[in-house]
């Protein structure tokens, strides 16, 4: 036991000194919200205001198009053969015809430009045309537009969940967003730190310092040691980024329900209306987002969340590291892997691609026995827990976890003890099976 400890805290401590380890780890939030913060400004301010000149022969639309930050609208009275001449030489970058039997021919409106128009554009001046024709037809049938829209209803209802603790606020959105990040961040880490207890093992073998360490280590106990090693080295890393993402996003977020709040009260202010406090804005459902975010959050059952991901995450990466350590001790060099490496990641890559299904049904049969499977539960389990799952299945999911663990470090170590000192044969699969099998 002693010489495990001594090989897991070489390989933590000779990962955690290094480098690249310690930038990726304060980088990673950094970028992390630079890129979405580098996303929204992007969005906000990317699109320039656009000049569009509108023929209305109609005489229909003259005060209808309104212009916005980002739309400009210029009238004009001449011929539609003087606007097409004269519009090349203006600074418009669209010219909207509207004949004069548009009510009749709405399929009748062109749009000119010096190239295509972008769709938002297009869409912007398909809709007011849509909606005053809209407005005409109705007052021709005695219908206001105003009847129209107090007809309209949205409906945002809440979601409670109910249990034997009574009445619970729940929140389908925030379950599936939390579900779908912590189950990427599994499959991420299996596939980053289970390669690199596989190169690590390679490296080792290639460069002859394995033998002097088997002279004095078990060959199973430094495998093992290696795994947990890199396994402490990884969950480190996620800590730190946890704990500076949150720190980063709980700043980003006070900042923008500041700024969010100041905009809410100048709207009211121009509505000649005052915000009541804790009932959005008049007029409509406009609560500010941060809060909705913050509260989706807190509706989940947090602590069960983290606990279990802390879980899966160990217990994923224990199971398939052990095979990716088998893998290093059984070849001679990264490019013999890959004829390896097809069977181990597939059971990842499908438990990936069964979670965008999950998602849809996290109670269906397909979603209970790939989160029971120890090859996919990882992934799938922590992708049902923000909906809820019985006890029952958490535990029975964690107990063949472990058993699972237990079988691949077995067949991994079996592997391990004859690999390691194999040197210049390629080896099959049917030489692995003669290997697991060898007294």
């Amino acid at each position: 036991m002693r010489n495990i400890f001594l090989v897991i805290r070489r390989e933590y401590l000779v990962r955690v000194k290094k480098k690249s380890f310690l930038v990726m780890t304060v980088l990673g939030p950094l970028l992390f919200v630079a890129f979405y913060g580098t996303v929204f400004w992007a969005a906000a301010s990317s699109v320039d205001t656009k000049t569009v000149q509108v023929l209305d022969e109609s005489g229909l639309f003259r005060n209808k198009f309104k212009d916005s930050e980002t739309l400009k609208f210029v009238f004009t009275d001449k011929s539609i053969d003087s606007a097409k001449a004269a519009f090349p030489s203006s600074e418009a970058n669209a010219l909207v015809y509207i004949p004069a039997n548009v009510i009749k021919a709405p399929k009748s409106v062109r749009i000119y430009a010096a190239k295509n128009v972008s769709l938002d554009l297009k869409s912007d001046i398909e809709k007011v045309i849509e909606k005053e024709i809209e407005d005409i037809k109705l007052a021709e049938a005695g219908i206001t537009h105003k009847i129209l829209e107090d007809s309209r209803v949205n409906i945002n209802s809440e979601t409670i969940s109910l249990s034997e603790e009574g009445e619970k606020t729940s929140s389908s959105g925030a379950a599936t967003v939390i579900g779908g990040i912590c189950a990427f961040l599994i499959y991420m880490s299996v596939f980053i730190y289970g390669t690199q207890v596989m190169r690590g093992i390679t490296e080792e073998k290639t460069s002859r310092i394995v033998e002097v360490i088997i002279s004095s280590v078990k060959p199973f106990h430094l495998m093992l040691g290696k795994i947990i090693g890199v396994a402490l080295v990884g969950l480190t890393q996620f800590v730190l980024w946890i704990l500076l993402t949150t720190a980063l996003t709980s700043a980003t977020s006070a900042i923008i329900g500041i700024q969010l709040s100041k905009e809410s009260v100048q709207v009211a202010k121009e509505m000649n209306k005052a915000p009541v406090p804790g009932q959005g804005m008049p007029g409509g459902n406009v609560d500010n987002p941060v809060t909705e975010v913050l509260g989706a959050v807190a509706s989940l059952n947090i602590p069960l969340i983290i606990g279990c991901f802390l879980f899966y995450y160990l217990g994923g990466y224990l199971l398939y590291s052990a095979l990716f350590g088998a893998v290093g001790a059984a070849v001679d060099n990264d490019a013999d892997t890959q004829q390896f490496m097809l069977p181990i990641t597939l059971p990842i890559i499908f438990s990936f691609v069964f979670a965008q299904f999950v998602l849809r049904d996290p109670d269906g049969t397909l979603a209970f026995w790939t989160s029971i499977i120890p090859f996919t539960s990882p992934i799938i389990m922590m992708v049902r827990i923000p909906f809820g799952v019985p006890a029952w299945e958490i535990a029975l999911s964690m107990v063949l976890l472990i058993l699972g663990f237990m079988g691949t470090t077995w067949i991994a170590a079996r592997i391990y003890r004859v690999g390691i000192l194999m040197y210049g044969k390629k080896v099959s699969y049917k030489e692995l099976v003669k290997w697991i099998f060898y007294k």
